[in-house]
């Protein structure tokens, strides 16, 4: 990196860090740090669910995906604006009407305590594995430029992340996730005008390498249930981006902050309707710079690319000229801090609401609610980066996350839309769902790890699930939803309240 690519990172960074201390002015209450007084505007809040979905896992993965292998992964990007049809129809409606910020107090309400507490234990894993992947994605290419070590970065990354969304609570993270957002989406134009430039041919000769490599493909259309064809991505994509819009805690607190409920249901348009063309230009980055290397292998390392999620890097790193190379850091380093921040903001409210609130025996004020929530944004923050240390020597972080996100998630989507669906459904049943959802989960996962395991807790070859990994969530949910509600049938109704 030259001076003036220094110069354009750190500035970005410092302006992000500061704006988000500079709302610490309006997170002086427990309702301003996790709700940011219900006040804000719809489009902002759109910009932020926007950039939640944008991290380092989607602006490096989803290149390095389609690098190695096609477009198939785009699918799941596909599936969003029906998710964000039936969210704006029924889940937003339904946390606006409740009025609460948790995305699992109603749980508790409708089938005990065991559920709320189940449901929040399995978010707070998934978003350990989330804040994991996406500081480690991003320390990659930092490593690559500056030569610091990766866990330096990683623990500096955690500590400034850690630090605004601290001081600034939900209003710092949401504002400065719109301004991240404006930002990697300026570092992607530029990307798609530079490739060309690099590739003989310009236009023309990225289509040719890519149609001969038939790197556009979406995946097989056929039925196997066994690879990752077009519809095994669509139908995962569909249930991992349900829960997003219905149960995830970083997506439910959003609706909180909006001013009106219109403006929280344009919000999720917002976010879905823009990712769907930013994914695709990053699939699209990939393809460029696949048919960039096989045009001039002479650009590429000496060894080759040990993992596609390091194609971008290098090419920001090596290719860029001085100035767009500071653009497309700071670029990264915004779609990680957008998403590491809300992560880390979501795990301090649900620790104070569902755990510490919840739990304690004698009224909570507001002085030790906002000790307990600073205190919680440092402990997730600390885990959160012990998590991204552990992952340093993985090959595709875009498969990790996929199959932590699919495995932690244990089932909660059909937890939740057990009791939306089903009035007759109570704790028992609920119980049963939730056990008999797990069951196939683990299966899954044994059969997805058998390769891995040490030969005498390996399964045999006709006890392994015969299906993608990806169909985790998908099998651990309908479980739930057909064993909770075929117990429900001999119970009486439960009244509309």
């Amino acid at each position: 990196m030259q001076v003036i690519d220094w110069i354009i990172l750190l500035a970005y960074v410092a302006l992000v860090v500061g704006l988000g201390c500079w709302f610490v002015r309006k997170s002086s209450t427990s309702d301003e740090f996790i709700a940011a007084g219900r006040s804000l505007p719809g489009w902002v809040v759109g910009l932020s669910v926007f950039g939640t979905f944008v991290s380092s896992i989607s602006f490096l993965a989803n290149p390095g995906k389609s690098f190695d292998a096609n477009w198939n992964p785009f699918v799941f990007s596909l599936s969003l604006p029906m998710a964000a049809w039936i969210a704006t129809k029924w889940f937003v409606p339904f946390y606006r009407t409740l009025g609460t910020v948790s995305a699992y107090d109603h749980l508790e309400s409708r089938f005990g305590l065991w559920a709320r507490l189940y449901a929040v234990c399995c978010y707070l894993l998934t978003q350990v594995g989330r804040v994991g992947s996406i500081m480690f994605l991003v320390a990659q290419v930092l490593e690559t430029a500056t030569g610091a070590p990766i866990a330096v970065i990683i623990v500096a990354t955690g500590f400034l992340v850690t630090l605004y969304t601290l001081l600034g609570g939900i209003e710092a993270v949401i504002w400065t996730d719109a301004l991240q957002s404006v930002v990697l989406t300026l570092g992607i134009m530029v990307t798609l005008v530079v490739i060309p430039m690099e590739v003989p041919g310009g236009v023309g000769g990225i289509l040719d390498v890519a149609v001969e490599h038939r790197k556009f493909s979406l995946g097989s259309f056929g039925a196997s249930l066994g690879e990752s064809t077009f519809w095994m991505v669509l139908i995962y994509g569909l249930f991992i981006n349900l829960q997003n819009f219905g149960i995830d805690q970083s997506y439910v607190q959003r609706y909180a902050t909006a001013r009106t409920e219109r403006g929280a249901k344009g919000s999720v348009w917002l976010g879905a309707l823009l990712y769907v063309p930013i994914s695709a230009f990053l699939f699209l980055i990939g393809t460029g710079l696949f048919a960039l290397y096989q045009s001039r292998p002479e650009l590429a390392p000496a060894g080759g690319f040990a993992a596609g999620d390091r194609v971008f890097a290098y090419f920001i790193v090596h290719q860029l000229p001085a100035g767009l190379t500071g653009l497309l850091m700071a670029a990264i380093f915004s779609a990680a801090m957008s998403s590491v921040d809300s992560s880390l903001n979501s795990a301090a409210t649900l620790t104070l609401c569902d755990f510490y609130r919840r739990l304690s025996k004698r009224p909570i004020g507001e002085q030790e609610s906002m000790r307990i929530l600073h205190w919680a944004t440092i402990f997730w923050g600390c885990v959160g980066t012990g998590a991204a240390l552990a992952m340093i020597g993985v090959k595709s972080v875009l498969d990790l996350w996929w199959s932590i996100a699919s495995i932690a998630s244990g089932g909660m989507l059909g937890l939740f839309l057990l009791g939306m669906l089903s009035r007759r459904a109570g704790s028992r049943e609920a119980l049963w769902g939730t056990l008999s959802g797990l069951l196939p989960i683990l299966w899954i996962t044994w059969t997805s790890l058998n390769h891995k395991l040490p030969m005498g807790y390996r399964l045999r070859e006709d006890l392994r699930f015969p299906g993608h990994s990806n169909l985790a969530i998908v099998v651990g949910t309908m479980a739930i939803l057909f064993v909770g509600w075929g117990l429900s049938r001999r119970r009486p109704l439960r009244s509309e309240s």
